[in-house]
C-alpha cells in the first residue's frame, strides 16, 4: 500500500509535514491541547488560523457527494472484492516471517500482467495482521463494509513486498499476499502491535484509466480540501505556493 496507505504522495507529505509544524508551534506558544468530542467535523486544534464553519460545511458536502459518486462507480468491483472477505483469517506470525513474500489468486484476471516494478495501476485492497484485524482497506468500514471509499494508486510508492507480491498478477485478479515484517516495514515503523510484523493483502489491481482514475483523484483532492479547512488553511492556496 501507500508504502500503506500505504503512502502519501510528495505533496501531500510537505502539506502534512506543514500541518504538523503549524500545530506544534501552537502547542509550544499556547500550551493547547488538541479537543476530540467523537465528531469528525468538530475535531480541532489551536494552529492560529480560525476555521471557517461555513467553508467546512461547503468541503464536507462536496466529499460526501464525491464520496457518493465514487461508491456507485465502483460498486461492482465491490461486489466482486467482497466475495472473498471469509479470507480474512488470523494466520501464523512466525511461519509468514520465515517463508518470504507467499501469494495465491483468488481470482484471475483478464488484463495485462504485472511487473515488480509496474506502478501503472490502481488497487483497492485490504490488509491485516496475524490476528486478523484489519489495519488498513479501500473499504467505508473495516468491519463492516458496504462500499468502497478510496482506490489506491501504485504510483504513490509500494512496500517492497507489495511489489514483489503483485508480480505475475493480472490485471481484474484477486490475490492474496503475505509480507514477512522484513519486506514490509522492518523497524522503521510499528504496526500490528509491533516492529518487524508480517502482513497480509488482498489486492484487486485494475486499470489506471478514466472515469476510475479521474474519479479517484477529484475524491482526494476533495478529502485534503476537508482536512485543510478543519485548521483554518486554505488547501487550494497551498498547492499553488508549492508549484
Amino acid at each position: 500500500m501507500d508504502e500503506k496507505e500505504l503512502k502519501t504522495s510528495p505533496k501531500q507529505r510537505f502539506f502534512i509535514i506543514l500541518i504538523a509544524v503549524i500545530m506544534l508551534g501552537s502547542i509550544i506558544a499556547s500550551y493547547a491541547a488538541i479537543v476530540i468530542n467523537g465528531s469528525k467535523t468538530s475535531d480541532t486544534s489551536e494552529t492560529g488560523a480560525e476555521a471557517d464553519p461555513e467553508l467546512i460545511a461547503e468541503y464536507e458536502s462536496a466529499y460526501n457527494a464525491k464520496q457518493a459518486e465514487f461508491k456507485e462507480a465502483t460498486k461492482d468491483s465491490f461486489d466482486k472484492f467482497i466475495k472473498y472477505k471469509s479470507e480474512i483469517k488470523a494466520y501464523n506470525e512466525t511461519s509468514a516471517n520465515e517463508n518470504g513474500v507467499q501469494t495465491r489468486d483468488l481470482k484471475t484476471g483478464s488484463g495485462k500482467t504485472l511487473t515488480s516494478d509496474d506502478s501503472d495501476y490502481l488497487a483497492y485492497y485490504v490488509g491485516w495482521c496475524a490476528d486478523e484485524s484489519v489495519f488498513d482497506s479501500s473499504f467505508d468500514d473495516n468491519n463492516n463494509p458496504t462500499a468502497f471509499s478510496k482506490v489506491l494508486d501504485a504510483s504513490l510508492g509500494m512496500i517492497e513486498g507489495w511489489n514483489i507480491g503483485v508480480e505475475g498478477m493480472k490485471l481484474g485478479g484477486i490475490r492474496e499476499i503475505t509480507v514477512p515484517g522484513e519486506l514490509a516495514y522492518g523497524d522503521s515503523m510499528e504496526i500490528c502491535g509491533g516492529y518487524n510484523k508480517p502482513l497480509k493483502f488482498m489486492v484487486m489491481a485494475v486499470e489506471n484509466k478514466d472515469p476510475l482514475k479521474t474519479l479517484a483523484s477529484e475524491l482526494d483532492t476533495a478529502y485534503m480540501r476537508l482536512q485543510y479547512a478543519y485548521y483554518g488553511i486554505d488547501y487550494d492556496e497551498v498547492l499553488k505556493n508549492s508549484e
